[in-house]
């Protein structure tokens, strides 16, 4: 019988995707950062807004459309505060929207870099004998899960495979297939460590 250590991990994205632009400065296709601030323009009641994006190479700049031609009275107050505000939060999220930047632009570099923050969730069982991680994801990531579990856990990817061929470790829905993607939040997972000799090993670099 499973004692199961249940334990939240959230992940956060370190860097923002990055669209490849061309760039009539540098002359040639070009990697664009968020610079985090924005440009508002209203022309009488209709509001415009763009996240400044700037060339990683001579600093020439991109505007991402945010709002276009909107009525001033549609926008809520609080959103158009953020925007002239230049409100960090705001300026993240938008800056990791990879389906809307992929929508304007045909490449865009993603990084898999992530901090993880680990909880664990309800009480802690004497005897651990299977984990139970839980994704939390601030933003979508481009980390793999097997990836993502290697490292946070301190084994290698091949022993991950191994633990899947022997039903030691099973992810829903998609089984081993969901290793090879980007990690995604609502992944069923959960690591049978009876039989392991560095059990208190795997389960300490779990965050247990």
């Amino acid at each position: 019988m499973f004692s199961i250590l249940r334990i939240r991990w959230a992940i956060a994205p370190k860097t923002a995707p990055r669209p490849h632009i061309n760039c009539n400065r540098c002359g040639g296709l070009k990697a664009y950062h968020s610079s985090g601030k924005f440009r508002v323009n209203a022309n009488g009641k209709r509001i415009d807004a763009w996240l400044i994006y700037r060339c990683v190479d001579c600093d020439n700049s991109w505007n991402f459309g945010i709002l276009e031609r909107c009525c001033r009275r549609n926008i809520e107050p609080a959103l158009l505060q953020a925007l002239e505000s230049n409100d960090p939060a705001l300026a993240r999220r938008h800056a990791f929207d990879i389906v809307a930047l992929r929508s304007r632009i045909g490449r865009v570099e993603e990084f898999p870099e992530a901090a993880v923050h680990k909880e664990v969730l309800g009480d802690r069982p004497e005897n651990t004998t299977a984990l139970e991680p839980q994704l939390g994801l601030e933003m979508p990531t481009a980390l793999r899960l097997d990836r993502l579990l290697a490292g946070e856990l301190g084994i290698s990817r091949s022993r991950l495979q191994a633990w899947d061929e022997k039903r030691l470790l099973v992810v829903g829905p998609d089984g081993a297939k969901a290793l090879r993607k980007p990690a995604r939040a609502g992944t069923a997972i959960r690591i049978d460590l009876a039989g392991e000799t560095d059990r208190d090993a795997i389960i300490s670099a779990a965050g247990g």
